[in-house]
């Protein structure tokens, strides 16, 4: 015998009905034996109850939900029925339909709905979805019949969640269904206390009937249909990637269960689990596929963890105080209150010091729970050695499950470390000497971040998804966007890592989508976004998102967008920047921002502040973490300036060369900014601080090579006329030089604690006389690198590096998130 239940989802529409029809003939052509237990209508319970309400607070309103009740039934059994069953159908239905809405009328007059009638006014669901199906397969050819599982079900009466009498059941159910062999459709959530009276098995209860009729028929199996593809190994409406558990045990489907796992109903497992019946959980709308197996058989080779899970809003009470310290029977006491007050414990933790004991419960029991205590100890509270009860709101709990964890060390630390590095604190932690859960109580605004969080560690940990936050879209942010659509495939076959796009922003519109925006489209999405860019809502807009490793990239030379750094990283949010303006200005700041990612354990990188893409920061950090010491520190650092004086050569006009470099898009729109050196100093400003130093800008010796007539010229054309005119002296400057046989190089020097910018005449022995193009050279002089100094050389400036720098930051990030 199998016994199968479909759920309210599964039964909703009459087009679905149809389909669990076919379904159900297929299992009848192959002569299997079976009966089927079914819910009300989805959406029929909650109707009942809130007609009920309504009719208890003598508003005639009720009525209006009645028809609807009748209306819809009537619809179902018109469309799923036909001839003579279907007007002995309408006729039944409709005195179910008279009887309910008579029983509203009682309610209505005497503005009281008892327990025992609301589960009388909640069995018309059941019996009238029950009923229309059965007779729709009786006209399908299955040999149906309708069965109250009333007459089955025994209870006592405790009404909304009756207590079954197991003995008495099992016997009923033995006995109808061996003097009735056709196949049985069965009511769900309904029983009868002796007497007669109407119960219900609580909500979720027709799981619970399946489980019953199966331990008292000794079933082969159970099979409960719903709308989903099994248990998932998280709840699908907040883990976007959650998938199916092929296997589990009871005791883990257990666990699922109670920590919010809307698949089963707890107590639906308890016959099975008794009878050692197997449990199979499918779904309606893909019935081919095989969905998860509930047995007593234990996999030693699966993960270690099956499912992760969370309830979504508990309190935290704490009670606490020297006089909990070898105290025999404080447990039991503070334990013994709660339960006369009827309120169930969600989870317990203790700490071996005895000092405190905390347990979570709905957040609407709280304050009669805190009461209750409070009564309970209120000798120790008056003699001080028991505090008042401390009680923390907003919070949630989520559990890592799987009966293998026991098996297998490193299981809790690879949850903090996951919830560690998104910036999600455990408030309380909690873990039976089984191993079977460790649960965690966080805060109720990181529920869906550390869910996501631990799902990655647990179940895709080869593959890491970064969520990507980037302000600043034009040629650097362009290429980079090019540069991960490209690299794409790559990145998961070789680097295990998914970059997905949430958040993008220019200097007109903004665009997100925690799904991921589509690489292809982004600059038509973007264009035609409706909400204007503003730098503080794009923030609290990613900070809403609260995704975990997240990822926050600054494309642009805006000090607004380098103030907002500070708020970012205390929020756990990772930052990659070309941006030098945070990092160059106040020494104070910049330790700020690094004490920051250092306490919230989120990298803060800015590689591509000096040289573009060259790997000049890092090398600086490799040299210091190894011990070495450094000397010296040479570099030209100004992509611009080099493409200048590396082309300044006889026969050419100074002002000629700024101007083409302008023309090249190598200066920016006033070259003086680059020719003053304004930005080389941030540079090595940026490279100081490396090596320890508390550089301010006060502090770079800047020698001008500008006339001051350059330098004052009121608009770049004033400039270029000025310039033109110092071309004699910049010619005596190049012409002594050469006649040395140097060069000149626009040089940033760091030795001594002190920091110059000059332009420099360098021989052929200097690595800086080799330089062409645009290329940045860095020269380290250190202890271990002092008679051929260690150098770095390349493309100083770019779209291309640029991007490709911060691309590689990105990567490093998510390996450090890892």
């Amino acid at each position: 015998m199998l016994v199968l239940k479909f759920g309210g989802s599964s039964v909703a529409k009459p087009e679905r009905i149809r389909q669990i029809i076919s379904i159900l003939k297929d299992y009848y052509k192959r002569g299997e034996k079976f009966t089927v237990v079914f819910s009300a209508f989805g959406g029929i319970t909650d109707s009942l109850i809130e007609m009920s309400k309504i009719a208890e607070k003598g508003n005639i309103g009720y009525k209006d939900l009645v028809a609807a009740f009748r209306q819809r039934h009537l619809i179902a059994v018109n469309e799923l029925l036909t001839g003579e069953r279907l007007d002995q159908a309408i006729v039944d239905l409709n005195k179910n339909h008279d009887e309910l809405e008579n029983l509203l009328y009682g309610v209505y007059l005497v503005r009281e709905a008892s327990g025992r009638t609301m589960d009388y006014v909640l069995s018309f669901g059941e019996r009238n979805s029950a009923y229309i199906i059965a007779n729709a397969l009786s006209e399908a050819g299955v040999n149906a019949e309708y069965l109250d599982a009333r007459k089955i079900i025994k209870t006592d009466k405790k009404f909304g969640s009756a207590k079954v009498d197991f003995e008495l059941s099992y016997e009923k159910i033995k006995e109808y269904y061996s003097e009735h062999p056709a196949i049985q459709i069965v009511t769900g959530f309904i029983a009868t206390a002796k007497g007669g009276l109407t119960t219900t098995l609580g909500r979720g209860g027709s799981d619970y009937t399946a489980s019953l009729i199966a331990a008292g028929l000794s079933a082969k199996h159970v099979e409960i249909w719903t709308d989903v593809n099994g248990v998932l190994t998280a709840d699908p409406r907040k883990v976007k990637r959650a998938f199916t558990i092929p296997t589990m045990t009871y005791a883990e489907a257990m666990e699922m269960s109670h920590f919010g796992a809307k698949v089963i109903y707890p107590p639906t497992l308890q016959p099975a689990l008794q009878k050692q019946i197997p449990i199979y959980i499918k779904n309606t709308f893909n019935p081919s596929f095989k969905g998860t197996y509930i047995s007593k058989d234990h996999d030693p080779n699966g993960n270690a963890v099956k499912g992760i899970s969370s309830i979504g809003h508990v309190a935290l009470l704490t009670l606490q105080g020297s006089g909990l310290f070898g105290v025999p029977g404080i447990a039991a006491r503070l334990f013994n209150s709660l339960a006369q007050a009827n309120i169930n414990i969600v989870l317990i933790t203790q700490g071996s010091s005895e000092n405190a004991i905390s347990f979570a419960i709905k957040p609407e029991l709280s304050s009669k729970a805190r009461k209750r205590i409070e009564k309970e100890f209120e000798y120790e509270m008056q003699m001080g050695i028991i505090n008042p009860v401390k009680t923390e709101d907003d919070l949630s709990v989520i559990a890592i499950i799987g009966e293998n964890m026991r098996y297998q060390p490193g299981i809790s630390g690879r949850l903090f470390n996951a919830l560690g590095s998104n910036g999600v604190n455990a408030v309380a932690i909690a873990q039976g000497s089984s191993e079977l859960n460790v649960s965690v109580v966080i805060p109720k605004e990181d529920e869906s971040k550390a869910l996501n969080a631990l799902h990655e560690a647990f179940f895709l940990s080869d593959t890491r998804t970064l969520n990507v936050f980037m302000v600043g879209v034009g040629l650097i942010g362009g290429t980079l966007l090019k540069q991960i659509k490209d690299q794409e495939a790559s990145l998961k076959e070789k680097q295990s890592i998914e970059i997905k796009i949430v958040g993008l922003s220019n200097s007109k519109k903004m665009l997100f989508n925690t799904n991921g925006i589509d690489l292809d489209n982004w600059k038509e999405e973007i264009t035609n976004s409706e909400d204007d860019a503003n730098i503080s809502m794009f923030i609290d807009r990613m900070k809403n998102c609260n995704l975990p490793n997240s990822i926050f990239i600054d494309n642009t030379a805006n000090p607004d967008i380098a103030s907002h750094y500070e708020s970012i990283l205390d929020e756990s949010i990772s930052v990659s920047t070309p941006n030098k303006i945070a990092t160059s200005s106040s020494y104070l700041q910049y330790q700020r921002l690094k004490t920051i990612a250092k306490k919230r354990g989120v990298p803060f990188m800015y590689e591509t502040n000096v040289g573009a893409g060259l790997p000049v920061i890092s090398t600086l950090r490799d040299l210091i973490n190894s011990g070495d010491e450094i000397i010296k520190i040479e570099g030209v650092l100004s992509g611009s300036l080099s493409f200048i004086f590396n082309n300044y050569k006889e026969g050419v006009a100074f002002s000629d060369i700024v101007k083409q470099a302008k023309e090249l898009g190598f200066t920016e729109p006033d070259p003086r900014v680059d020719l003053n050196g304004i930005d080389v100093r941030r540079k090595i400003i940026i490279l100081a601080r490396e090596t320890g130093l508390p550089l301010e800008s006060k502090d770079v010796e800047i020698k001008n090579i500008l006339p001051k007539a350059c330098r004052d010229a009121k608009t770049v054309d004033d400039f270029f006329v000025e310039i033109e005119k110092a071309n004699a002296t910049f010619e005596e400057t190049r012409a002594a030089a050469a006649k040395d046989g140097k060069v000149l190089r626009m040089i940033a020097s760091l030795e001594n604690g002190k920091a110059s910018i000059a332009m420099k005449a360098v021989d052929a022995s200097h690595p800086f006389y080799s330089l062409s193009g645009s290329d940045n050279m860095i020269v380290f002089t250190t202890e271990r690198y002092k008679e051929r100094p260690l150098v770095v050389r390349g493309p100083g400036a770019g779209a291309e590096v640029t991007a490709a720098g911060v691309f590689a930051e990105i990567i490093t990030i998510g390996n450090l998130l890892a």
